[in-house]
């Protein structure tokens, strides 16, 4: 999702991933202690991977967006879904002064992809002069909540690319084709419904 006027900001990571190293090394056929540094490392890389170019967070993280303006639609998008809650809107008036958007004159909306938030009926955004520079921030909380939430095919591309990166520790040659940095099956879930 390309944001206008704004930029998004990772604030806090998941706490777990979506694919144990346990479930990663049986889909590995490891049945080994020595490597579960590097599978657990693998598998925090292939959720990142996967979240970059699906446009999803898989698990629940607090993200910031902050915007030069509110829009004229009346409605932000909130980029990474699934959304979840929004924590808070803040803005900062020309004077430097912090300000808490009222949750009373929004609507927040998680069943869209992407979530968003929309004005309230007949209500508007604040009227202060903002500051010029990224005054807006809004600051939420995305992804699914347990791992169980999380579909399976997104956890199948987790556990491809793991397997991919863990049998080829660089970039595949073969003859006649390209390199390969990614397999095809993670590829093809990940664009199957990127946002």
């Amino acid at each position: 999702m390309r944001i206008i006027d704004g930029e998004l900001t990772l604030v806090t990571g998941p706490t777990s991933e979506p694919v144990t190293t346990a479930e990663a090394k049986t889909h590995l056929r490891v049945d080994f202690a020595d490597d579960d540094t590097l599978i657990g490392a693998l598998v925090a890389a292939a959720r990142q991977m996967f979240e970059e170019l699906n446009g999803r967070a898989l698990f629940s993280q607090t993200w910031k967006l902050t915007l030069d303006r509110w829009p004229a639609s009346g409605r932000i998008e909130l980029p990474r879904p699934p959304l979840a809650t929004v924590t808070h809107i803040k803005y900062v008036d020309s004077d430097g002064v912090e300000n808490t958007f009222s949750s009373g004159d929004y609507v927040v909306e998680t069943g869209r992809t992407p979530g968003r938030v929309s004005l309230g009926y007949g209500k508007s955004w604040p009227t202060a002069t903002l500051r010029p520079a990224s005054p807006i921030t809004v600051t939420y909380v995305a992804g699914w909540t347990s791992t169980a939430s999380i579909p399976e095919r997104y956890k199948a591309a987790i556990k491809l690319l793991v397997g991919h990166w863990y049998e080829n520790r660089e970039t595949i040659l073969t003859s006649g084709a390209m390199p390969k940095a990614v397999p095809l099956g993670f590829e093809s879930i990940v664009l199957m419904d990127r946002c």
